[in-house]
């Protein structure tokens, strides 16, 4: 009794350690303890338990040679949802390793657009050697979705559909569901599509609704009032947008002509959603789309250009602080204090930039609200800049005695403000007008306009008052 106790009294603090839904440390090591001691059974136990998701976070974590070894002892184990689950950056060395026999069974328990997205980015050998490893159905349908063009609807479907013609009861449905092969029906699936004659789309039976309805009930008496169909070529950003806004839970995909080609689940689609809210965020801060596994060469490719366009950028501020060189030098003061003009402006730009960009990625930033989020912007920069003017106005006061040295950099603080709010919230915009992604080339502009003109402004202002 007292061992009962005892146990429930540790469960909370198991689950507490659990809570985090990360990989424990200790679960690591036991793993690469069994590795290192080539016991195959110990390694299937641990890795039992375990999600695919949590088995590709642990092959990314541990060195390329642990993961080799760990992939080759787990031999047939080898599920293909992890390979799915794989960063891309190491997805194609772990294919690398793994033999035909366990790519085979791996691959063959994937979905359609699974083995599409596992696919997609490989050499041309190893996408031969996983379309060898599948029947001739399937891979027939992984090479018409690799036909439609990268980051499309199509690429993103999956073509295992439940359909169901219009004249259908609930009983026909749920008797066709039942006496259909397994591995004819995907593995995950939330809609059954109503088709027409000509295998158009026409609406959407949720597997609730079917469940809870008389056998007698026809199926158009179940249709669902939100319905979108997308086409094939239709961009994954939009599709993802759509799912979002519309709060789809599956989607029909059809061809040129509306015939019904696939369909496009929910988690597909967050993925999507996921994936372009994590590039925005690289892309501001110009990472590009590295990860953690990505070697030195290829991470140091990648960060090189945007360093390069910010060192323009400093030049170009450089040149504008060369022009004042005779102030500075008769007032040591603007040296010490103009950096801070620039870096608040600075900051304040890069917030405008991040709100700008966020919404014109989710579409809330329109035509029909432009100027007044941009009148906005700058207004919170006029406010915050008057505030921040009012306090280094004192500081310029006590620090170094001059009040008209206050007054300048008050004023100068002011300005930058409210061109940081402009250039930040106008920039992206502009940039999205000309089909240039505002992620990308929106930070080096708004930081060479807020350097400049805080340069500009300060010194400006500190000659013509000052001397």
């Amino acid at each position: 009794m007292s061992d009962q106790v005892e146990l429930e009294e540790d469960a909370p603090e198991e689950e507490a350690e659990r809570s985090d839904y990360a990989l424990e440390p200790k679960t690591v090591a036991a793993v690469l303890y069994a590795v290192d001691i080539d016991d195959r059974e110990k390694l299937i136990e641990l890795m039992e338990p375990l999600h695919a998701a949590d088995i590709a976070d642990l092959l990314e974590q541990i060195n390329a040679f642990d993961r080799s070894r760990l992939i080759r002892l787990y031999g047939m184990e080898f599920d293909g949802d992890i390979l799915s689950e794989l960063d891309e950056s190491i997805r194609e060395d772990v294919i690398a390793v793994l033999t035909p026999q366990v790519l085979t069974q791996a691959v063959r328990d994937l979905d359609s657009d699974d083995v599409v997205d596992l696919i997609e980015d490989l050499e041309d050998a190893q996408q031969e050697a996983i379309l060898g490893a599948l029947e001739d159905t399937e891979r027939a349908a992984v090479q018409q979705s690799l036909s439609y063009p990268e980051y499309s609807a199509g690429r993103l479907m999956q073509r295992e559909v439940v359909m169901a013609p219009e004249h259908w009861t609930v009983g026909e449905a749920i008797d066709h569901l039942r006496n259909t092969p397994e591995e004819d029906l995907p593995d995950q699936f939330y809609h059954i599509i109503m088709v027409d004659p000509r295998l158009h789309p026409v609406g959407n039976i949720t597997l609730g609704k079917l469940m809870r309805s008389k056998r007698v009930t026809p199926l158009t008496d179940l249709l669902e009032e939100t319905f979108q169909v997308i086409p094939a070529m239709r961009d994954e950003g939009d599709v993802a947008y759509a799912f979002n806004q519309y709060h789809l839970i599956s989607a029909p995909v059809v061809d040129d002509e509306g015939r019904l080609i696939g369909v496009i689940t929910i988690d597909d689609a967050m993925a999507v959603l996921d994936e372009e809210h994590e590039e925005d965020i690289l892309r501001l801060a110009g990472v590009g789309e590295g990860s953690l596994s990505d070697r030195v060469v290829e991470t140091t490719k990648q960060r090189l250009p945007w360093l390069a366009v910010n060192l323009v950028t400093a030049i170009a501020a450089s040149m504008v602080i060369s022009q004042f060189e005779a102030a500075i030098a008769q007032i040591v003061a603007l040296a010490v204090l103009m950096p801070i003009v620039a870096s608040m402006g600075g900051n304040a730009g890069t917030q405008s930039l991040t709100v700008a960009v966020r919404a014109i990625a989710t579409k809330d930033l329109t035509g029909s609200n432009v100027w007044r989020v941009i009148r906005r912007e700058c207004l919170v920069g006029l406010v915050n800049g008057v505030i921040f003017a009012a306090v280094m106005g004192v500081v310029g006061i006590v620090w170094f005695g001059s009040p008209a040295l206050g007054y300048v950099i008050a004023t100068a603080m002011v300005i930058n403000m409210v061109i940081a709010g402009l250039a930040g919230t106008g920039i992206p915009i502009l940039l999205e007008k000309v089909g240039v992604d505002p992620a990308l080339a929106s930070g080096a502009f708004v930081t060479t306009v807020t350097d400049v003109v805080g340069f500009f402004a300060f010194l400006g202002l500190a000659a013509a008052v000052l001397l």
